[in-house]
């Protein structure tokens, strides 16, 4: 349990320097900060249930997502303020290093093993995010739907 306590909080000190780095609005800082360390501790929590860093990378991604969109209504901006620094602690940096690194020394198998997982966690990450919207868009159209339709009679 303290290991995921300290995992939250790196994370929301590494999802700060990238809200700073990107010049979020002050006001906007903490809902980034806290919907990039649910992100990293949904990652921690499905990768280790699971045992794929993959899933892990797409579970994280609807947490963000899910969380940027609660606050991109709270405050009522644009999602990508809340979602690009909070995404950015789930994209795989050091495979893409680990991949590189085998490419230059020449272990192909390895790159090749190292580098479709990197390109499925990123491709995961996208999917987060994809699905999230979509499934989000159409709750919000049933409830508006449903509004409209109880309103007329």
């Amino acid at each position: 349990m303290m290991h995921l306590f300290t995992q939250f909080l790196l994370a929301l000190f590494a999802t700060l320097g990238f809200a700073v780095i990107f010049r979020v609005p002050a006001r906007h800082i903490p809902a980034c900060v806290v919907a990039g360390a649910l992100g990293w501790i949904t990652y921690l929590i499905s990768d280790y249930s699971m045992g794929s860093p993959v899933m892990g990378c797409f579970f994280g991604a609807c947490m963000v997502g899910l969380c940027s969109w609660i606050a991109a209504r709270l405050f009522k901006e644009a999602m990508t303020i809340f979602v690009i620094p909070g995404i950015l602690c789930l994209v795989p940096g050091a495979k893409i290093f680990y991949t590189m690194e085998a490419l230059l020394k020449n272990d192909i198998e390895n790159m090749a093993q190292i580098g479709v997982q990197t390109l499925m966690m990123a491709g995961a990450i996208a999917m987060g995010l994809l699905v999230i919207g979509a499934i989000i868009k159409v709750f919000w159209a049933l409830i508006h739907k449903t509004v409209t339709i109880k309103d007329k009679f």
